[in-house]
């Protein structure tokens, strides 16, 4: 998802060259993940499915190939640039922000935003909007970051390399918070899930400690952060370019936030 605005939402904006390399390791990262919940939740042939804050196109594709010709895949985004390519077929892609804009017209059997809510401010509202647009019966899968519960890059705290990757990801975190991102979002899904009415919730969490793509996502991201790293103290470009060599070596075991994934399913 992305946020337009200077001073508040998505830190990490879609229309930077790295968005779409972050895409594709948060894909190769979560996919799996988030397939088997699908899959689990009885995704198939002829449903109609929504993909809010879709970003890239892994998911709308994979939906889109398990409801097949005689369903429908929308895929909404703030920024449409890396999905705009895949709409045909059963996908819709259309521009829109979840917290204001009113739900895509229609009704869903199904409901996703994987790393979206976290970002939001008006979560609740975005949340209302989503449980909204099911039908009786339609599910609601959330999955979303809870950094605060493994706040660590490296959580294997070895050496001064694990330390400096350690106190840039914190940097992160200092800038996600002041953008109104909140840091402890994940675990809450459960709950938020019951109290918006849902049956049936359930949940679990994922993170990988060590991924090839975890250095590939870790590398876009400072890359598309670091000037606001630099501009708020956080760091300096010496210790910026170090981290990236470090990274670039295959010496750090890099992990992510925990992901939480929580599902209810609409009376």
């Amino acid at each position: 998802m992305a946020e337009h605005d200077a001073d508040r939402g998505y830190l990490l904006d879609n229309r930077q060259s790295e968005a779409g390399i972050r895409f594709g390791a948060l894909a190769e990262l979560f996919d799996p993940v988030t397939f088997r919940h699908v899959d689990e939740l009885g995704v198939g042939a002829g449903m109609r499915c929504w993909e809010v804050g879709a970003g890239g196109p892994s998911v709308p594709l994979g939906l889109a190939e398990r409801v097949g010709p005689k369903g429908a895949v929308v895929a909404t985004d703030i920024d449409v640039s890396w999905t705009r390519d895949v709409a045909g077929g059963v996908i819709e892609v259309l521009s829109h922000d979840v917290a204001a804009d009113p739900p895509p017209p229609g009704g869903f059997d199904f409901v996703h935003a994987r790393l979206v809510l976290v970002h939001v401010t008006d979560r609740t509202e975005a949340l209302r909007r989503m449980v909204q647009a099911l039908r009786p019966g339609g599910r609601l899968l959330l999955e979303d970051a809870d950094p605060a519960l493994q706040p660590l890059l490296c959580p294997d705290e070895s050496g001064p390399e694990q330390r400096l990757a350690n106190r840039l990801r914190s940097g992160f975190r200092t800038l996600m918070a002041a953008r109104g991102a909140d840091l402890a979002y994940g675990r809450t899904l459960p709950r938020v899930l019951r109290d918006a009415g849902l049956d049936d919730v359930r949940a679990d969490a994922y993170f990988p400690i060590t991924s090839p793509a975890c250095a590939v996502l870790e590398d876009a991201t400072v890359r598309q952060i670091r000037h606001r790293l630099v501009a708020a103290g956080l760091a300096t470009d010496e210790e910026i370019d170090r981290h990236l060599a470090n990274v670039a070596a295959g010496r750090l075991d890099l992990a992510t936030a925990p992901m939480v994934s929580a599902w209810g399913r609409r009376r």
